[in-house]
């Protein structure tokens, strides 16, 4: 069992950057595909970022390439999230979940089997 906590999150202008954090405890997730999903009142949940349980491999949706990288610290606890030129569109509530260990990166939220609570990303125009 691994528990989730992101945190990071707050009120930033367009234009700015912040950085999630999603701290794992329970074990390491240094063998479990991570990803970062993202939902607004009224939406559904959207994947937006994920990173293989290599790390070799990474994911970013078509709405965040090339302003965000996920990646993660060499103590293998916690996985980043930068975002960079954040947008208004930006705003919504973001979480971290994680699979299972040795099972590749997915892209459904139904696939993942750790969520952590979600932190406020509020981007003002």
């Amino acid at each position: 069992q691994v528990q989730l906590v992101e945190s990071g999150g707050g009120l930033v202008q367009a234009g700015g950057s912040l950085r999630l954090s999603c701290t794992a405890s329970g074990r390491t997730l240094g063998s479990s595909a991570v990803a970062w999903f993202r939902q607004s009142p009224g939406n559904e949940r959207d994947l937006i970022a994920s990173i293989s349980w290599t790390g070799d491999s990474t994911y970013y949706s078509r709405s965040v390439k090339g302003r965000v990288t996920i990646s993660r610290d060499s103590t293998e606890t916690t996985v980043f999230l930068q975002m960079n030129s954040l947008k208004p569109e930006d705003t919504a509530a973001y979480y971290c979940a994680a699979r299972r260990e040795y099972i590749a990166m997915a892209y459904t939220a139904s696939e993942y089997d750790y969520w952590g609570q979600g932190t406020q990303v509020t981007v003002s125009s």
